[in-house]
């Protein structure tokens, strides 16, 4: 079932309040612990929750049936978490959250911490490096 259009919420806090349920304790439980972890912009972007480090680290998603929790280097976390599944670009990897996932707040620290140090290290993965350079993803 495809996911009603809404307007985006106005600010991070007006896009927690907006959710109910599982959906709203879940995404409140990983925004807290992304944000207790390092410093990150934190801003609405595509109609969700996204946070950057020197480009985009992170993003948190909720939809009808699940929430979508998504990193554009997540491909280089699946040592931390298996579950996560590699699609779209930049090497992306999301771990889809339904009611009774569970996910330790210590594997959501040690995911940010890593997806922030990759940024550092490697810069900005929405950046294309030049043909014939090696990549930076």
């Amino acid at each position: 079932m495809p996911m009603k259009k809404s307007v985006p919420a106005e600010s991070p806090e007006a896009y927690v309040a907006s959710l109910s349920d599982w959906q709203q304790r879940y995404t409140t439980a990983l925004r807290s612990a992304v944000l207790e972890t390092t410093a990150l912009e934190e801003v609405i972007k595509w109609g969700h929750l996204v946070y950057f480090s020197n480009g985009p680290v992170l993003l948190i998603r909720a939809e009808e049936e699940r929430v979508l929790f998504g990193f554009w280097r997540g491909r280089r976390l699946r040592d931390i978490e298996p579950r996560l599944k590699p699609g779209g670009k930049y090497k992306m990897a999301t771990l889809e959250i339904v009611e009774l996932t569970s996910l330790k707040r210590s594997t959501v620290i040690e995911l940010v911490k890593k997806a922030v140090a990759f940024n550092a290290s490697l810069g900005n993965p929405t950046t294309l490096t030049a043909p014939g350079t090696a990549s930076a993803v």
